[in-house]
């Protein structure tokens, strides 16, 4: 995954090139992501909104410092600035009816799809381990997580310990309070 952090005053100048670059303006408002225009057949990049003036651009190209060279050659002669942070962050894919509740255990964000459905995006802390948290769904069924590469593995880790906790809540609420053959408990069916 190719990462580039973009540094531009949001009404200059620079702003619109790198809008010219991605095929879609910087997103603006705190809080949100952008979908970039797909190149060459590949999948479209995103534009996560991180700061007033800095933007986390994200893309499938292989070769990350080429998408870094096109927006630096754009926007560093307008008083903008393109770093590549490839190596910097890892994505993972939160998917599923319950991806919610996994991430519940360990996040204090309201990540109700009224409140937060696709476009939306949060720094935060999920299980001690910082991410930029991407809503990719108004379901509230798909979430991408970004997080440092050193923490990478303790994430996987932790969602993983998640997942099995709340699998196991979930197993033990549908029992009867008896599972005893013969033996029903209030509430419980035959």
């Amino acid at each position: 995954m190719a990462g580039v952090v973009v540094r531009a005053d949001p009404d200059g100048p620079a702003a619109r090139a790198a809008a010219e670059v991605l095929g879609t303006p910087l997103p603006v408002r705190p809080g949100t992501w952008a979908a970039t225009a797909a190149r060459d057949g590949g999948d479209p990049g995103t534009v996560v909104w991180l700061g007033p003036d800095e933007w986390l651009v994200l893309s499938d190209e292989p070769r990350p410092e080429a998408l870094e060279q096109r927006l630096r050659a754009a926007l560093a002669p307008l008083g903008g600035s393109a770093v590549d942070v490839s190596a910097h962050r890892v994505s993972l894919r939160l998917t599923g009816p319950h991806a919610r509740d996994v991430l519940a255990a360990g996040c204090s964000i309201d990540t109700h799809p009224s409140v937060f459905g696709a476009g939306a995006v949060a720094q935060t802390l999920l299980g001690q381990a910082g991410v930029v948290l991407l809503s990719r769904s108004d379901a509230g069924d798909e979430y991408e997580l970004l997080v440092r590469s050193s923490f990478a593995r303790y994430l996987a880790d932790w969602l993983l310990d998640a997942f099995v906790e709340h699998r196991h809540a979930a197993t033990e609420h549908d029992q009867p309070d008896d599972p005893r053959p013969g033996r029903r408990t209030e509430g419980a069916t035959a």
